[in-house]
């Protein structure tokens, strides 16, 4: 008879076992696939970023360029003016303009510079999203390889509310909602 009762609580428990592994598996392709899909989003922003971020650089440059101009030009209307020459008359006026449009060009790169900024700053709170959606989906799928091993269905509960998480800043980047932990990426970066 006791051969029947153990034979019996072998198939019970086997069959909780395979029920628990069965969730794991399931857990484990869900939170795959998903991180699969926004490891691909995540790469297309960071092309993204690296695009605003050139740009920004073309424009300080370009900005710098003209900083460099204008410089140049009101070193020459000074030295005209100390020179006193035939002729500075008509070339004070021309520099003069020559400046203050450099001067009004600046400000209109420099908005445009701050702009570039300002779309990187705004694309790198998604791909800090998008990094700790690939961070808990990681630890997700280590906490469902450990409950595969230990049975332990607190563990599985525990993995799935971290998957949950990960799922959860995945989902608002895909959204473009700012749901930003400050306190994570620093510790992260």
């Amino acid at each position: 008879m006791s051969d029947i009762n153990e034979t019996i609580q072998e198939s019970v428990e086997h069959a909780r076992e395979s029920k628990l592994n069965g969730r794991v598996a399931l857990l484990v392709a869900i939170c795959a696939t998903f991180m699969a899909i926004c490891n691909i989003k995540d790469g297309n922003i960071v092309q993204s970023m690296s695009q605003a971020q050139a740009h920004s650089i073309d424009a300080w440059s370009h900005y710098q360029a003209k900083s460099t101009r204008e410089n140049i030009t009101e070193n020459s209307l000074d030295m005209i003016k100390m020179q006193n020459l035939p002729g500075s008359d008509t070339m004070i006026p021309k520099l003069e303009t020559k400046i203050a449009t450099y001067e009004s060009e600046k400000m209109e790169i420099k908005k445009e510079a701050e702009g570039y900024v300002k779309e990187y700053d705004d694309i790198n709170v998604f791909d800090d999203q998008f990094d700790m959606t690939e961070a808990f989906l990681s630890i997700a799928i280590a906490m469902l390889g450990v409950t595969a091993l230990t049975q332990k269905r607190w563990l599985l509960y525990f993995a799935g509310s971290v998957g949950l998480a990960g799922m959860i800043f995945g989902l608002t980047a895909f959204m473009k909602i700012s749901l930003h932990s400050d306190f994570i990426s620093k510790i992260l970066g």
